[in-house]
């Protein structure tokens, strides 16, 4: 477990572009080390404008992209090609407007697939690509991702990992069908704190003041149970990457001595 840090921007657009810069450095350092790289991407507004800063900054090809692994944290389980998954969102930003080896690229399932309309099944399917993934030096039945980046909500969820919902309680699944979500659609993929944890590093990305209790409460030692952002780590750094707005009610040990 990593001690989480928090990196403030002045603003949403610097963040975006910030964050992209960021995820260039540590591809390039990850396959410089060891060959390949790996990254857990995610949605919302402020996930998708970092892929399309990425897509749009000098050094992006500073990547191998073919060299890089593309897993997602969760997924709303539509159907493939539906604007609203994560997945067809990221492919519209970055994903088709660079090199990738498609065999590297890992969405999940969707209820067109193999398994059509089983969430569990298809949660299953993932955690079996996670696991083919996996090396004997990760330690771990998943991978273990060079980055993995969640966004946050404003009761402090993470992926599809909702206050008070079973899946928070899963020690041993990476992945897990999340039904009856709080926020639409009901039904999704996600991965669970376990998987997200085998992260080298994770960063939660947050704009806008809409964020800042959420933040608050997660680098203040709360429960993950009831702010499930306060229970994710990496193994080796634990980012909080804000613009001002969401970084307005950090807790005294961030701010503003304790912001880096």
């Amino acid at each position: 477990m990593s001690r989480p840090g928090a990196i403030v921007h002045p603003d949403s657009s610097l963040l975006a572009k910030a964050t992209a810069a960021r995820i260039v450095t540590r591809l390039v350092d990850a396959q410089t080390a060891q060959g390949s790289a790996s990254i857990v991407l995610t949605g919302g507004g402020i996930g998708i404008a970092v892929l399309t800063e990425l897509a749009a900054a000098p050094a992006r090809d500073a990547v191998d992209w073919r060299r890089l692994d593309v897993w997602w944290g969760d997924e709303r389980f539509l159907p493939t090609g539906d604007p609203e998954r994560n997945e067809t969102q990221a492919r519209a930003a970055l994903l088709d407007r660079v090199g990738l080896d498609p065999a590297r690229v890992h969405p999940m399932p969707a209820p067109d697939g193999p398994d059509g309309d089983d969430p569990e099944r298809a949660a299953e399917r993932y955690a079996d690509e996670l696991a083919r993934a996996a090396r004997p030096e990760d330690h771990s039945p998943v991978p273990a991702f060079d980055v993995c980046m969640l966004g946050i909500g404003p009761d402090s969820h993470v992926a599809s990992l909702f206050p008070e919902q079973p899946a928070l309680y899963e020690e041993e699944r990476p992945v897990v069908a999340v039904r009856g979500a709080p926020k639409p659609p009901p039904t999704r993929i996600s991965l669970t704190f376990p998987a997200i944890r085998s992260a080298r590093e994770v960063w939660v990305i947050a704009s806008g003041e809409g964020k800042a209790d959420a933040v608050r409460l997660a680098l203040s030692g709360a429960g993950p149970t009831q702010v499930p952002a306060a229970g994710v780590w990496g193994r080796s750094r634990t980012l909080f990457l804000l613009d001002r707005a969401a970084a307005s009610r950090l807790p005294e040990q961030f701010a503003p001595h304790g912001v880096m």
